[in-house]
């Protein structure tokens, strides 16, 4: 199936893309899952950060939404959950500094008064064919964004959460079968699924779910941002269902693992890899 031939800049923009990204913006409907709860979302200008904001809210949510420059985008994704009839904060930043992740904690906690549910989503990769174009920077900073972050997150947030709050961190199925040329990235991805692992085993005491979601190949702006041409026109055509996933269809499982029904899941990792397996 795959793509028309296209590439951006990094960050990469959603509104850009070609064809747009399907979020559920004319799908999603709710059922008062996450009734007045408050959910950070880091990424959440776009790809399957914007689906999972836009989910959230339709399910009652109020919304803190995390980005780096993509200011566009991510007023778009605070008009969407103002429609839903709930609050949105947009608060930029770069993930890799952590006085940046304590600030925005304390943003959300100022505007909300607590953190109900935290979405460590974006990330940072590129492509390379061969190790010796990956600086020492840029491995660092693939492990600031990526991981540091979800650490620097989750300590920040820990005193605002209550019991039967969540932790969702977004992990790969990189995690388990690694591309050869995001090295950086996929290392990274099993990174976030063992520390969620783990500090699911730390917070359950406190009545703190911990799991991650495995998404496989979806179309998000950080394919055309990030992967040769050539790579984005076959991008997930190698997958089981022979296609890439849309961020709409990552949204219900952040849903679950969100909510109360997911009440007993924890130290899990959901997979929505169009057939691609993990171990």
């Amino acid at each position: 199936m795959g793509f028309p031939e296209q590439q951006q800049p990094v960050p990469g923009s959603q509104q850009q893309m070609n064809p747009p990204p399907d979020c559920g913006e004319q799908s999603y409907r709710g059922s008062g899952r996450l009734t007045d709860k408050v959910a950070l979302i880091t990424g959440a200008d776009s790809g399957i950060g914007r689906a999972v904001a836009i989910a959230y809210a339709r399910e009652g949510a109020d919304v803190v939404i995390a980005y780096l420059n993509e200011h566009d985008d991510a007023e778009e994704v605070r008009k969407l959950v103002q429609d839903a009839g709930r609050r949105a904060l947009l608060v930029p930043g770069d993930l890799s500094d952590s006085g940046y992740c304590r600030d925005l904690v304390a943003a959300a906690v100022e505007e909300f008064g607590r953190i109900d549910i935290l979405v460590s989503n974006a990330a940072y990769q590129m492509t390379h064919e061969d190790l010796g174009e990956i600086s020492e920077e840029e491995f660092d900073y693939t492990f600031k964004v990526n991981v540091g972050a979800y650490f620097s997150l989750v300590k920040a947030a820990l005193p605002y959460m209550r019991e039967g709050s969540s932790i969702i961190g977004s992990s790969s199925v990189n995690s388990d079968m690694p591309s050869p040329t995001l090295a950086p990235y996929a290392a990274t991805k099993a990174a976030i699924a063992n520390l969620s692992a783990s500090l699911a085993q730390l917070l359950g005491p406190r009545g703190i779910r911990v799991n991650s979601v495995a998404p496989g190949p979806v179309w998000t702006p950080l394919i055309p941002s990030t992967m040769p041409v050539e790579k984005v026109a076959a991008f997930g055509d190698d997958t089981p269902l022979g296609r890439a996933g849309q961020p709409a269809e990552l949204a219900p499982a952040y849903v679950l693992l969100a909510g109360d029904e997911g009440g007993y899941i924890s130290g899990a990792r959901v997979a929505v890899t169009g057939g691609r397996p993990i171990l």
